[in-house]
């Protein structure tokens, strides 16, 4: 059946439909060669030479996504810092790009840092605000646009249309990383995105226990053939045994995320009331900013990332991590297992987070037993 027949939740299941032609196996092999053979006039007719260029394994999983995105290719990368990076590595030195003050700290400092000396010039820009990317951008200087949205750790929701129209009036691309809501809770390509990025360590392989990243554009264009070249150039590939773990982890994406966000949602309308919680940052509940435009933009849920601001401060809020019981204190989100973090001390002096808030990262345990670790948690501090 051809893919745009299928709804995603199937593709998914299905690891986009592969069956391995010699044995009729419904699970897709691992191709662990890292050379491929030539043909007798010296020419690769397969499709493959050397694995750094492509793999069988990686391009199933990669085709997965594609599909899941509705995408033109997508590329897939050691972990999700050499996806996005390579975006910013794409571009030509001097390039100007808007990337938002609200972000994936890690990304965030190498853009503060290394993309600097690179020559990138940089602004940051409230991206839940039109108006500021508006004022932000450069046209005909603006080469990029990075959103992330909802955005890590406030969860702050970004108008990708909105932003779109902005980047392309400029003559520059949105790429948007979607690590947060995934293929099965929006779609930035649809929404006039050019690139969409995750981290694939994350909800896509949703185990814990592959590093991995994805980059999928909507169309096959200079940016893109650059993006490519850079990838293989700089060796940020993806390995065919954590390309076909996340294959695996792709099958179980739609039950897995649509089951974390019910209970995410769940748990944000109670710490709503939690007589210890100052504040919760969640898309899902009506009275968080950027609400009602994460309702007409995500579809299914709001996704399992919520943030709490504890009564107290800072001592009150490191406490309250360290009396969880079930809840795992460990940096990372999107795995099956339920992760707290207080996420000022992990980035350090200069990170703009409360010192009060603690990410939470929802798992697939019953919910019950995720309120009630928290409730003592956070009642006894």
């Amino acid at each position: 059946m051809p893919s745009d027949d299928r709804r995603p939740a199937s593709i998914a299941a299905q690891a986009a439909g592969d069956i391995e032609p010699v044995s009729g196996a419904i699970i897709p092999p691992i191709f662990p060669a890292t050379t491929f053979e030539r043909n007798g006039d010296l020419t690769y007719t397969r499709g493959y030479s050397y694995s750094r260029v492509a793999n069988p394994t990686d391009a199933s999983a990669a085709e997965t996504l594609t599909q899941l995105e509705r995408g033109a290719e997508t590329l897939l990368f050691g972990s999700g810092m050499a996806a996005a990076t390579t975006v910013f590595l794409a571009l030509a030195p001097g390039a100007h790009v808007v990337v938002p003050q609200v972000m994936y700290w890690a990304l965030r400092s190498w853009l503060a840092g290394f993309a600097t000396q690179w020559g990138l010039r940089i602004d940051f820009a409230d991206m839940s605000d039109a108006a500021a990317v508006q004022a932000a951008v450069r046209p005909g200087e603006t080469r990029l646009v990075w959103a992330e949205t909802p955005a890590n750790p406030l969860w702050s929701v970004t108008d990708i249309a909105a932003v779109a129209a902005i980047a392309h009036q400029a003559g520059a691309v949105l790429a948007v990383d979607s690590t947060i809501a995934t293929p099965v809770l929006s779609q930035p390509l649809a929404l006039g995105a050019d690139i969409v990025m995750h981290s694939a360590t994350k909800y896509l392989n949703g185990h814990s226990d592959v590093l991995a990243g994805s980059l999928t554009t909507a169309r096959q264009d200079a940016l893109w053939d650059t993006v490519r070249a850079v990838r293989v150039q700089n060796g940020a590939v993806l390995g065919p045994f954590e390309s076909w773990l996340l294959q695996r982890g792709l099958r179980t994406l739609f039950p897995r995320v649509l089951w974390q966000s019910a209970s995410a949602l769940e748990l944000a309308q109670r710490l709503a009331a939690h007589r210890g919680v100052e504040a919760v940052l969640y898309p899902g509940l009506p009275g968080f900013p950027g609400h009602d435009l994460a309702k007409r933009q995500m579809q299914g849920g709001f996704g399992g990332m919520l943030s709490v601001r504890v009564k107290g401060g800072t001592e009150a809020a490191i406490a309250a991590a360290a009396k969880v019981r079930l809840w795992k204190r460990a940096t990372s989100l999107g795995g099956v297992e339920s992760l707290i973090e207080h996420r000022a001390s992990v980035e350090g002096p200069a990170s703009p987070i409360p010192g009060d808030l603690l990410r939470l990262s929802v798992g697939i345990e019953a919910v019950e037993d995720l309120w009630q670790d928290l409730d003592q948690a956070i009642g006894q501090t």
